[in-house]
């Protein structure tokens, strides 16, 4: 088969690999399509992976080709998304069906190989199967759309709320599509780029709930927006030291405040910053992956149902679409930042 496999950092290659070996409870699935996550980046070209050589890709969907031993032969020909988190299931967190909380994971796409190619070995248990109203586009965007789901839900939202999401990148830009479905009227959003903007306006956000960080006082216009009383529910989406600051100083007395964004360098909050959380009674949460458990009420399944009832449409945040032999110009575009996009999606 083809992949692209990283051999050590910034030596990616396109070239010939065995199609993989099967475990007993394992499936070889035939990649459809694969999203590029913001992750893979610096994985590629900066820190490198877990172990090398390496199969990036860790958002997925495809059919099944084949069964191992001892999985169900029922998956044969199925359409499936990918859960690419594999869980110990042995330690504390996994014995509370806290899997993305696991202590001893693997994790398909950066500590074992993924879906930047034609073939993946998956665990049986990762599987999720797709109704086929479900296009594997769509399902190769349920990794990040549980993503923002999980973030969303760790919040306790109240359609009286108002919302802000700080931060328009892939999970707050899919944050948007599952607030406005779940009926959050008061919705804000910040961003600093035009095509940024562009595209929540496409989503059917009101332009004057829309803020450019580039020309706008972020401060001054989220209490204008807020009556001066701040918001209710704060998704920092950033995660630099400065945007984490302001959204403590810009959410409500007994406001909530959700960390998605991965951190860009170390954090230090001032005094004063500090004392807004105690004053205000804030609540401060991160959140990380997303809730998999093979039942109804998982982020996963939240997300399938929306997607079969044609509740959300992710697609309009593909903003390219390669073939498996040209995904280097995907990472290159998402590397140097040469055009803007938002989702770049490799089709088989």
């Amino acid at each position: 088969m083809k992949a692209w496999i990283l051999h050590d950092v910034n030596k990616i290659q396109f070239e010939e690999a065995e199609e993989p070996r099967m475990a007993a409870n394992e499936v070889l699935v035939s990649v459809k399509a694969a999203g590029i996550c913001g992750s893979d980046i610096p994985r590629i070209y900066q820190t490198g992976a877990h172990v090398h050589p390496l199969i990036p890709g860790h958002e997925f969907s495809g059919q099944v080709v084949k069964v191992g031993e001892n999985a169900d032969a029922k998956w044969l020909g199925k359409r499936v998304g990918i859960f690419p988190l594999i869980p110990c299931r042995r330690c504390s967190a996994c014995q509370k069906q806290h899997y993305e909380l696991c202590r001893d994971y693997s994790y398909l796409g950066s500590r074992r190989n993924g879906g930047f190619a034609e073939y993946v070995a998956v665990p049986e248990w990762n599987l999720i199967e797709l109704p086929d109203e479900v296009s594997y586009e769509e399902a190769a965007m349920l990794e990040p759309m549980a993503v923002a789901v999980h973030a969303m839900r760790r919040v306790h939202l109240q359609k009286k709320d108002t919302a802000v999401i700080y931060g328009l990148g892939t999970i707050g830009m899919l944050l948007l599509l599952f607030l406005k479905e779940a009926g959050i009227e008061n919705t804000l959003v910040v961003g600093n780029k035009e095509f940024q903007k562009k595209t929540v306006l496409k989503l059917g956000l009101d332009e004057k709930c829309y803020c450019d960080s580039r020309t706008q006082n972020v401060s001054e216009w989220i209490m204008q927006h807020t009556c001066k009383t701040g918001a209710n529910v704060m998704f920092e989406c950033v995660g630099r030291n400065e945007t984490i600051s302001q959204a403590i100083d810009l959410t409500a007395p007994m406001g909530r405040i959700c960390l998605v964004g991965n951190p860009y360098s170390d954090m230090a909050l001032e005094k004063s910053v500090y004392w807004k959380i105690l004053r205000n009674q804030l609540t401060v949460t991160g959140t990380w992956n997303s809730s998999f458990v093979h039942e109804k009420d998982d982020d996963w399944h939240y997300v399938i149902e929306r997607l079969t009832q044609k509740r959300i449409s992710p697609k309009e945040l593909i903003s390219h679409e390669l073939k498996l032999c040209e995904a280097e110009s995907g990472f290159l575009i998402m590397r140097d930042k040469r055009e803007d996009y938002i989702k770049v999606m490799i089709k088989e």
